[in-house]
């Protein structure tokens, strides 16, 4: 299959409906990962910034899908609901979804609420330690296999959380550390910790059995890491300062 003959298949494929839906996540955190919703009504994110150019190669209007956490973008890939989307990988995600190359590295560590006596791991896996995670997400994973003593509870939304750790009613929160530093100017006294229990990476991502869409998909990521399209997505969003840190698959 050549030319417009295969341009076809992958629009079939990839844009099943005539747009490319592109399954995003809400919340006030920022970075490589999150999306936000603007004033004007839009959305804007480094994920969103992508998803535009991608449909914009393809030739098709962009529609935005929007979820809570990366957990229900994961839980919604077999449901034909969303075409492609940008999240965190890892070995169960990769059950459910094809993966294509890592734009993200990051850290995962705690921010401990302010007045904790927890000033390291060690002293916060400790029993009766409530940390928070956002639910279902590989973050959330690595926190409970991480924490031997201190208990992991799963909440549907960043801001939840937020309050939580603002009003101190939790202990700690396992995010990516970029996140948290961010996170840690909003709340006085709260204090990220220097460790790090695991690193997350984040990728493009398309529903399983979309071999044209995965092989486009791949091709893009690789293409817009070299021709300077992700770092504008990086640097529209916020991220001027942050470096482009990718992994080969």
């Amino acid at each position: 299959m050549t030319g417009p003959a295969r341009a076809d298949a992958l629009k079939d494929e990839i844009a099943p409906t005539g747009k490319l839906r592109v399954a995003i996540a809400i919340s006030a955190a920022g970075g490589a990962f999150w999306s936000t919703r603007t004033k004007a009504g839009g959305y804007a994110g480094v994920p969103v910034d992508l998803g535009k150019e991608m449909a914009a190669q393809l030739g098709v209007p962009v529609e935005y899908v929007v979820y809570n956490n990366s957990g229900q973008i994961t839980d919604a890939a077999a449901k034909g609901t969303w075409d492609v989307t940008f999240l965190p990988k890892d070995p169960e995600r990769e059950t459910r979804m094809s993966f294509g190359p890592v734009y993200e590295v990051a850290d995962a560590t705690y921010i401990v609420k302010a007045g904790s006596t927890a000033t390291n791991f060690q002293t916060l896996d400790r029993p009766g330690m409530k940390v928070a995670a956002v639910n279902n997400t590989t973050t959330m994973r690595g926190a409970i296999a991480h924490l031997k003593n201190a208990k992991v509870t799963g909440y549907q939304t960043y801001d939840e959380i937020f309050a939580l750790l603002k009003n101190g009613e939790i202990d700690a929160f396992a995010l990516s550390r970029d996140q948290l530093n961010a996170m840690a100017k909003k709340i006085p006294g709260t204090h990220v910790l220097d460790e790090t229990f695991k690193q997350t990476v984040t990728a493009v991502a398309v529903p399983l059995n979309h071999p044209l869409s995965a092989a486009f998909a791949a091709k893009f990521m690789t293409d817009a890491t070299t021709n300077g399209t992700l770092r504008k997505a990086y640097d529209n969003n916020g991220l001027k300062d942050t470096p482009i840190r990718t992994q080969t698959k």
